[in-house]
């Protein structure tokens, strides 16, 4: 057994019993300075106590050993660097002892923290005639969000699931297509149609579960095709496991809970089309070349980028990314997150990142590094992906994708090869969002920001009108 340190667990067990550590230690026929050790850490747990605990307190032991200290602390990093705390950032050691002593307090801060996070977020989009009530609570897209990210985007249940499908389907990945069509006819009756985009009334793919049937676009090209067939399958074959998933996720709008079934089922489709083993191997092989993976596996570029988040499971991960997709407006239209990246979870609406560039460049990956206003930095890189084109009118609606790690990992990245990651001219400044960035002397900010005073002085002029 590994080496397992349960002092924050047990002390809230501890507590919730009304028990003193001499109580407990004769509950667990050990001495209480043992207790104590346990508690601060400087014992691990072994297969013995950890026994001696289910019995006397008829604890869940998956409950008590699966910790997820490190996402927490990685959110309590990320919560300190906000520039509402500047100046005040704890270091490392205080942020794990506060994880190792007053977990509940963490969590207090950090849903006070996720509160003032959603209040800023709903400024910035409340209209006018919004009603007040949206101020303080999230939208299932941030809930969905979260949820992911504190499964550090990696769902291992799913992942076994997919194992099994791809096994039982069979044959060559030349020949996925038609394999699928068999395995979804065979395994659950149902067949599969194209249909020409007319008959679509602007679907691309529609599942008829009481007829057995699936129609596709044929506005999809044989990438999405597969994808579709795949998404398919996890409905018919995983329905039980993806309703446990949506409903640990506590979404309670049915809306929002269809929409978290939707990205559970691709999660699936892209781990059926892009095995975990295999997709890691050839991603450490390549220097995480995402075009030679894409060809690899047959799939898109889009796809390739989102699967490459989803490589975290212990003992075999791979460089924790985080991926952004935004139309050209700016919105998000789609984020996952793997690591402790800010500003995926608040947009990415600074001009000063490149993201925004690359469609003018379209297929042509863009890096970039970059720097927010917590000092933090990143590698990032961008790339436009296209939709599927139904219509005269639907053509060129591109989008940009981007996917990006801590500077720490650049060195296993081969599209950072050609930069020099110590020169700071490399890095460019960038934001969050006007409205809560503080960044000074920004040539580019277009709006105060709405808790931070920037100075104005009346005889000079700075580079915008509202500093000086």
């Amino acid at each position: 057994m590994k080496k397992t340190l349960v002092g924050s667990q047990l002390r809230q067990l501890r507590r919730a019993r009304n028990h003193t550590q001499a109580e407990m230690a004769q509950q667990l026929g050990v001495s209480p300075a043992y207790v104590n050790l346990l508690e601060n850490n400087q014992r691990s747990l072994s297969v013995k106590m950890l026994l001696a605990l289910t019995e006397a307190y008829g604890v869940d032991w998956r409950k008590l050993v699966n910790s997820n200290e490190g996402v927490r602390l990685a959110d309590l990093r990320g919560a300190v660097r906000d520039p509402a705390f500047a100046g005040l950032e704890p270091d490392l050691q205080e942020l794990r002892a506060a994880l190792d002593h007053a977990p509940r307090l963490v969590e207090l801060f950090l849903h006070l923290y996720q509160n003032h996070r959603k209040l800023l977020d709903n400024m910035l989009r409340l209209s006018a005639s919004g009603l007040v009530s949206e101020m303080i609570v999230a939208s299932p897209e941030t809930m969905i969000h979260d949820f992911f990210r504190d499964h550090s985007n990696h769902f291992e249940a799913l992942e076994a699931a997919a194992d099994a499908a791809r096994a039982a389907i069979g044959g060559a990945p030349d020949d996925l297509y038609g394999n699928l069509k068999r395995h979804l006819r065979e395994a659950h009756g149902i067949d599969v149609a194209v249909r020409d985009p007319s008959d679509m009334t602007g679907t691309l793919r529609l599942f008829q579960a009481e007829k057995g049937q699936v129609l596709l676009s044929a506005a999809l090209d044989q990438v999405n095709r597969n994808f579709q067939l795949a998404h398919v399958l996890a409905l018919a074959g995983c329905g039980e496991l993806l309703d446990d998933l949506t409903n640990d996720a506590g979404i309670s709008s049915d809306a929002g809970r269809a929409r978290c079934r939707v990205e559970l089922a691709n999660y699936f489709s892209a781990a059926l089309l892009m095995p975990y083993d295999a997709m890691l191997e050839l991603a450490e092989a390549t220097a995480y070349d995402i075009d030679r993976i894409a060809a690899t596996f047959g799939v898109s570029f889009e796809q390739a980028c989102q699967r490459l988040t989803t490589l975290q499971r212990q003992g075999a991960q791979g460089v924790p990314f985080f991926f952004l997709r935004i139309d050209r407006a700016g919105n998000v239209t789609k984020r996952f997150n793997a690591t402790a990246f800010t500003l995926a979870e608040q947009g990415g609406a600074c001009p000063v990142w490149n993201i925004h560039s690359a469609f003018a460049a379209p297929g042509v990956i863009v890096p970039q590094f970059v720097e927010l206003p917590d000092a933090g930095q990143y590698f990032t890189i961008s790339r436009t992906t296209d939709r599927p084109v139904v219509s005269r009118v639907s053509q060129d609606r591109r989008l940009v994708v981007t996917l990006g790690c801590e500077r720490a990992h650049v060195r296993r990245i081969g599209y950072a090869a050609a930069f020099n990651p110590e020169d700071e001219a490399n890095v460019a400044r960038i934001g969050i969002n006007c409205h809560v960035c503080t960044r000074q002397a920004c040539a580019q900010r277009a709006h105060e920001p709405l808790h931070a005073d920037l100075p104005v002085d009346t005889n000079r002029r700075g580079s915008t009108r509202y500093e000086s």
